[in-house]
């Protein structure tokens, strides 16, 4: 894997490094033009993912706003229409790669 700038790279927060009963649930990369990721189904109760998941859409839509100056709102907003449009679909599929 080549190395991205440093203005790129992800830190692993200090309140998770400091915290030894902290989970990894997902790693996410885009690579040749689609998602690849991951992940581990750790919560016994698959809609504490989702939770995860709608607080990682409300902060990556800050991140549009203070990087690149988005209105936070319609970033989130844009955000949700993403993930409708995948969840419509019929074409998307799991492909597991050997380790």
């Amino acid at each position: 894997m080549t190395q991205e700038p440093s203005e790129y790279q992800l830190t692993t927060p200090e309140s998770v490094a400091s915290d030894p009963n902290a989970i990894e649930l997902t790693r996410m990369w885009w690579s040749k033009g689609e998602p690849v990721m991951s992940i581990k189904p750790a919560f016994s109760d698959p809609r504490q993912y989702g939770h995860m998941l709608a607080l990682a859409a409300k902060h990556m839509a800050h991140g549009y706003a203070v990087r690149h100056g988005h209105d936070e709102r319609k970033a989130y907003n844009a955000i949700l229409e993403g993930f409708s449009e995948v969840l419509k679909r019929n074409d998307v599929q799991t492909l597991v790669e050997k380790e």
